[in-house]
């Protein structure tokens, strides 16, 4: 049984900006997920970098290493299979990964806060392509908050300079065919995203399901061309979770498919690192008391989950 989360069309995001944020809005109250398609996120800068990315994991494990970056908490480049692990978890996830990120000008007062990029100089194309898409998601994400801010009573503008220079990241995730001694390991186990709100492109293989909240797992199949949203664990604080952010996994395939590799391109929004996360006044009331008495900043929070995930 599949998940079916009705898309809501981006198109009506201009035609009705108030309905497109209720509809979303009512999409997160209810899973934590919203679906949404017909996006303007090009399709040629999703393909391409998909492909260039699939170049590079096809390489030797010798030569991935060269773009590996030790004591960056993965930050940025490749991180090697077989490195991190959800929190909670006993053994590591079957996956590989790619991080690029926010370029910021000299002196900038973020600049400490994220590491220089690391582009792959033998894939032609490599630089433009990931970092057009990277500032394309980041702009829907960012039309995405407005729709959030609307939702919840706010100024549309409430997120604008609160993730205009976010050390938000674009993850390009390549799961290998599962080995017959996976030993009880998965592709993705269960968990929370960190950051503010993530944006999925589509992945050619199915596996991703969320925990509902009577406790079964339901996989989520999108429509072709859909985004995946879905509330991460930053924005779950600030509303006092009146948004939730939902457990979610993705699991080793059937046997007849586990010899095909999974490729995804999660985009994880963050708030610039000075921000307070504390919960949100209007998010506060009699029958949803105050969980987090205490701000905590964007930064010192992602250092904190950083550390539980083994990435830091």
């Amino acid at each position: 049984m599949s998940c079916v989360i009705p898309p809501v069309s981006y198109r009506l995001y201009e035609a009705d900006f108030p309905a497109f944020a209720n509809a979303l809005g009512e999409s997160y109250a209810r899973y934590g997920f919203a679906v949404v398609s017909d996006h303007d996120v090009p399709e040629g800068l999703i393909e391409g970098t998909l492909d260039r990315f699939k170049t590079f994991f096809a390489w030797p494990e010798a030569d991935k290493r060269r773009y590996h970056r030790p004591g960056i908490a993965g930050a940025r480049g490749y991180t090697p299979f077989g490195i991190e692990t959800a929190k909670g978890a006993r053994v590591h996830d079957l996956k590989e990964f790619w991080h690029l990120g926010r370029e910021l000008p000299d002196g900038h007062a973020y600049r400490a806060f994220m590491p220089e990029n690391v582009w792959v100089a033998e894939i032609e194309g490599f630089r433009e392509t990931a970092y057009g898409l990277y500032e394309a998601l980041d702009g829907f994400g960012q039309r995405m908050l407005r729709a959030i801010a609307r939702y919840l009573g706010l100024d549309p503008a409430f997120f604008d300079d609160k993730v205009n220079a976010g050390n938000s990241l674009l993850r390009v995730l390549h799961y290998p065919p599962v080995p017959a001694d996976a030993a009880g390991a998965v592709r993705a186990a269960a968990h929370e995203d960190i950051n503010v709100i993530t944006l999925l492109l589509g992945a050619e293989e199915g596996g991703l399901e969320i925990l509902t909240r009577d406790g079964r797992w339901l996989p989520i199949n999108p429509p072709p061309g859909c985004i995946v949203v879905n509330i991460g664990d930053m924005l779950q604080r600030m509303t006092n979770h009146a948004l939730p952010s939902t457990t979610h996994r993705v699991v080793n395939p059937p046997p007849e498919r586990a010899h095909r590799p999974r490729y995804s391109m999660p985009f994880f929004l963050h708030f610039n690192p000075d921000v307070a996360i504390e919960p949100l006044p209007q998010c506060v009331t009699a029958d949803n008391p105050c969980r987090y008495p205490r701000p905590i900043t964007a930064q010192a929070y992602l250092e904190e989950r950083l550390r539980e995930i083994r990435l830091l």
